[in-house]
């Protein structure tokens, strides 16, 4: 990979902030999106724009046939089986949030689900407010201080009762890359389908969800480098099948009268209204450019900055990374003895730096460590060693100014 090639696609880079060199690490809240994508949500709404699915004339037949090869790409992507089970979402939460929702006539009193004690908000909360209506019980894989996840504790966790498993791919907050595959064996052995969060999966990790054999797979665009407010739900289409629409209006429906409603077939069950065809584009042209830049290539560059961050930080007095699992992704998290994060963070940002403080939307997660927060570092395909080393130098000159 030619590192400065590919940061001359993301104009955004080339700034200064507070008179330092931008330095973005906060890829695992959002990344920047590279000129191709940019461009051809440009060019949709310069040359396409039309509604999609609605009309018979020219413009209306180009839209659909663009958000609809979309859907197929995204679909390769993950190596989904049929493309009618990508459902366009405005992200992970939409998604999640949209499963839990359908999920509701499945879930009666006295059934559980289970969650990790890594999940974002994102992944919890929806399925709180399910048991707590459905008057069913939420049950936590707990997390050991390394980082992981206790799968024979798992095998013990699903009893009959469990009606779902919903999991995060990849923690935003430790990095830690959970072994999905063999969680989701161990749950179909137990008859349970598996929901995966993949928010942070998708971008450092080659999705595979026919290999995975998982149920359910959401994910959000802008966590790679894909424009805001498009996402997606994969569902198996056994499943899709059998549920209940999501949201009620057109596109979605069959035949209408006052007397009774039909709903339409899969994907458009599930997509009520008019569509973001320019985020859908916008998506692909981003998954387009990471395939053509080279998962391997990507994916190797990642951990050769995780493994040289961690290296460079953990030289730095009182520091504390949070996670330490063998198998992660290039994410961060780490709390310097006797100083707060947001007061860190806050020098960084002073020296050009973007960093993440806070809880992360896991605040069940920092009580486990007891901690009010982290710094988080999460890197992309544009970071390069030299950032790594500024970053560095920064730490301990903020350090020295706290102290």
């Amino acid at each position: 990979m030619d590192i400065n090639q590919i940061r001359k696609d993301f104009p955004i880079l080339d700034q200064k902030v507070n008179g330092n060199p931008l330095v973005y690490f906060d890829n695992a809240a959002t990344t920047q999106k590279p000129l191709t994508v940019i461009q051809r949500i440009s060019d949709y709404y310069l040359r396409e724009n039309s509604n999609v699915h609605r009309g018979v004339h020219h413009l209306s037949q180009v839209a659909t046939e663009a958000y609809e090869n979309a859907r197929k790409y995204v679909a390769d992507f993950i190596n989904a089986k049929e493309s009618k089970e990508i459902i366009f979402t405005r992200g992970t939460t939409e998604s999640i949030n949209l499963l839990a929702t359908v999920f509701v006539p499945w879930i009666h009193a006295g059934d559980e689900i289970v969650v990790s004690g890594m999940e974002h908000h994102s992944n919890m909360v929806p399925w709180q407010q399910l048991c707590e209506k459905n008057k069913a019980r939420l049950k936590v894989l707990p997390v050991a201080l390394n980082g992981t996840l206790d799968l024979d504790f798992l095998e013990k966790l699903l009893t009959p009762k469990v009606k779902l498993l919903a999991v995060t791919h990849l923690s935003n907050v430790l990095g830690t890359v959970n072994p999905v595959k063999e969680i989701i064996r161990i749950a179909h052995k137990k008859g349970v389908p598996v929901l995966l969060d993949g928010a942070q999966g998708i971008a450092h990790t080659k999705v595979d969800v026919q290999d995975l054999d998982v149920d359910f797979y959401a994910f959000s665009g802008h966590k790679v480098y894909a424009p805001m407010g498009i996402g997606v739900l994969y569902g198996r289409s056994a499943w899709l099948q059998k549920l209940p629409p999501y949201q009620f209006g057109g596109e979605m429906i069959d035949d209408v009268s006052f007397e009774k409603t039909t709903f339409s077939k899969l994907p458009y069950k599930y997509e009520a209204g008019t569509p973001n065809v320019a985020g859908a584009l916008g998506m692909e042209a981003a998954l387009r450019y990471v395939n053509e830049t080279g998962w391997e290539d990507i994916l190797k560059h990642e951990d050769a900055l995780l493994r040289y961050a961690t290296e460079k930080l953990e030289n730095i007095a009182g520091m504390r990374i949070i996670g330490q699992a063998k198998d992660k992704a290039a994410v961060i998290s780490f709390l310097i003895h006797g100083i707060h994060p947001f007061d860190l963070g806050t020098l960084l940002d002073q020296m050009g730096i973007a960093v993440r403080t806070g809880h992360h939307c896991a605040q069940p997660l920092m009580d486990f460590y007891c901690i009010p927060g982290t710094v988080r570092a999460s890197f992309g395909l544009y970071n390069t060693k030299e950032e790594i080393d500024i970053f560095a130098e920064a730490i301990e000159k903020a350090v020295s100014m706290l102290r």
